[in-house]
This record gives structure tokens, C-alpha cells and sequence, in this order.
């Protein structure tokens, strides 16, 4: 997907974007491939395959809720890594107020610089482990209209450090390429123990290449309990047990 097609193909799913917003996308590209040389942020740096997979793969739940977006919500993007998709979503969507969390010093020097660039406003970042922006002293705790997060782990993990910081009514939104069905199975009580409900699982295609995106959404119907988050690394290693898994070790 050329850049070209990039716009060609948003528009005709109502998103028209500007000459400004193009050369802002054009210059994200230039600067992660320049930076990428000698800092670690993407194995895919082609601008075909930027623009498709990280750029409009970024905008799903754009094309998806455009209404939603285009509104002055609170977005915290969890591990957003080179600034995927909370960046392209603020491209778009320039009301939005975004947050984005990353443990890597180098990301958020790269992003800091990139923020600059773009000239973006309503943009904070912080260096930060999800486990621990999430404590009370912070102030994050259940303070966000939306948290994301785009392939950093599964949704029985991504469920503990995304919840504990969205605001009761408000959703978590996790960006998954395949195999949700399972993920799901294996995150229902961490998702109901964490005061989460799932709403919705979008199956949708990128186009030109068909590869397989999911779009998990989750309600925050409840207050997340205070020990979750755990101590950082602990989420990962021991993720809240399935329901499955809990049945069967009650049958034994």
C-alpha cells in the first residue's frame, strides 16, 4: 500500500485526510526508518508495508468507530513501542487526548522527537512499566476513556495492565492479528476478576494483503481490585488462571 493508496483506501471508508495529515504520515515514515538504523523500533520498514501494517493497521478502530474517535476522549496506549496505534490515531484524529506508556527509554526518546516533529499536541509521554503507572500515588488508576494495546501480549496479561487503568464505563481496546478465540477462552475470569466484560471481537482484513486483524473490545463495568496490577513481570509469568483451567483442576 502506497501512500497514495493510503488515503484512496480511508476515504472511501470516510476518513478524508488533508495534505497536512499526509506529510505528517510521510515524515512518521522518513523518521522511523531514519532512527530504526540504529535504534531497534520495527522489523518492517519497507513504505509499502508501513503504510499497510502499521500505519492503516493502526487506523482499524478508526474506520471501525470513527464517531468514537472523533470525540475529545482520553486515550492511554499501553507498550505502544514505536507509537503504534496511538500516533496514527492522533494523526487522524487530532481532538484526542493521548497517553503513551513504554518501558524502553530509547522508545520514548524516539517518540519525544517524533511528537516534536509532527507537531501534535495533548500528547504525554511516560517512561514507565504498565505494572507500575497503574499504582494509586500516580493518579492513572481508572482515569481513561480508552486504553489500547497492539500486539503485546496476551489478552489474560494485556487484561491486568490495561484494565486497572480505565475509567469505570469506559473500554479497553486490544489490536490482535489471529487466534482470539482461544485468547478469549484463556482471559475470561482475568477479564471479569479485573472488573472487565467483553463487548465485542471485530474479525476484520487488512486490504491489499487479507491478513487477519481482531479487535477486542472490553467494557469496564466494575473497579478493578487493588492488588492488580501485580509486581511488574509477574503478569506474564503468572497470568490469572483461565475459567478452563480452574474447572479442571477443581475436577481432579
Amino acid at each position: 500500500m502506497n501512500p497514495e493508496e493510503f488515503q484512496q483506501t480511508l476515504a472511501t471508508k470516510g476518513i478524508n485526510l488533508s495534505e497536512t495529515q499526509m506529510q505528517q504520515f510521510h515524515t512518521y515514515y522518513k523518521y522511523l526508518v531514519e532512527v530504526n538504523e540504529h535504534v531497534n523500533l520495527t522489523a518492517i520498514t519497507s513504505l509499502e508495508d508501513v503504510y499497510l501494517k502499521h500505519f492503516y493497521d493502526s487506523l482499524l478502530p478508526g474506520v471501525q468507530n470513527s464517531e468514537l474517535f472523533k470525540q475529545p476522549i482520553t486515550i492511554c496506549d499501553i507498550g505502544a513501542g514505536a507509537g503504534f496505534p496511538s500516533i496514527p490515531l492522533k494523526i487522524v484524529f487530532p481532538e484526542l487526548h493521548v497517553t503513551i506508556v513504554d518501558s524502553l527509554n530509547k522508545r520514548i526518546t524516539f517518540l519525544k522527537e517524533l511528537v516534536e516533529k509532527l507537531h501534535l499536541t495533548n500528547v504525554t509521554l511516560c517512561h514507565d512499566r504498565a505494572e507500575t503507572f497503574a499504582a494509586p500515588k500516580l493518579g492513572h488508576r481508572e482515569s481513561f476513556d480508552l486504553v489500547t494495546a497492539r500486539a503485546v501480549a496476551r489478552l489474560s496479561v494485556l487484561s491486568e495492565l490495561c484494565l486497572p487503568v480505565v475509567k469505570i464505563g469506559g473500554q479497553m481496546l486490544a489490536l490482535k492479528a489471529s487466534h482470539t478465540e482461544d485468547e478469549l477462552a484463556d482471559a475470561g475470569k482475568a477479564i471479569q476478576i479485573l472488573g472487565g466484560k467483553l463487548t465485542k471481537d471485530e474479525h476484520l482484513e487488512l486490504p491489499v494483503s487479507g491478513d487477519e486483524r481482531h479487535l477486542v473490545w472490553i467494557e469496564k463495568i466494575r473497579k478493578t481490585p487493588n492488588k492488580y496490577p501485580r509486581k511488574p513481570g509477574t503478569p506474564n509469568r503468572e497470568p490469572i488462571a483461565s475459567q478452563k483451567k480452574e474447572v479442571t483442576k477443581h475436577d481432579k
